[in-house]
């Protein structure tokens, strides 16, 4: 299900143990051109999703400006951290040390969604808001997340739930179709 052109994307994938992966506490990473990915997974599916996952950010780094340029994405998901914010201060967490316009990684709100509230929980909260606990924690992961439930997951569930994010990945594989063009 993943566009072979974006697959070009890739130079080589490693899979593996890795001390870095161990290090970040990450299953996989795209770094220069590679994607490397734990030999520890649950089972062949959570396999292609760290594939697929970190394909999205090879397109990405290709096609940032075509993603982004236009704000659209970044409004999506600024609204949707908004929302999550009132969501978690409405549930009694305590979320005044977290800075939910940071469209960055933050290592501390990563920390705080995963360790803290717990992607269980998260999920639970965020059904209608993000594709996955994930995505929340930054613009680039929210792309990637929404790359991923497209490409490997449920578009229909992706649509309703980011339809601008959708709409952009749709364009994007549509304008990309051709291998010339990347």
């Amino acid at each position: 299900t993943l566009p072979d052109h974006f697959l070009s994307l890739v130079d080589i994938v490693y899979i593996g143990q890795f001390s870095f992966l161990e290090e970040k506490q990450v299953n996989a990473l795209f770094v220069d051109g590679s994607l490397f990915i734990t030999n520890v997974q649950d089972d062949n599916d959570d396999l292609i999703d760290d594939i697929v996952h970190e394909t999205a950010h090879a397109v990405e780094d290709r096609f940032q400006q075509f993603i982004y340029e236009d704000g659209k994405i970044e409004q999506q998901f600024l609204l949707k951290r908004s929302k999550l914010k009132r969501i978690l201060t409405h549930q009694g967490y305590d979320v005044a040390h977290i800075d939910f316009l940071n469209v960055d990684y933050d290592k501390n709100l990563d920390l705080y969604l995963y360790k803290e509230i717990g992607y269980d929980i998260l999920e639970q909260l965020t059904v209608d808001i993000f594709t996955n606990p994930y995505g929340a924690t930054s613009l680039r992961e929210y792309f990637a997340s929404g790359f991923e439930e497209c490409c490997a997951g449920d578009k229909r569930y992706l649509k309703n739930t980011s339809p601008v994010l959708y709409d952009k990945i749709m364009l994007l594989i549509d304008t990309y179709l051709d291998k010339s063009n990347i």
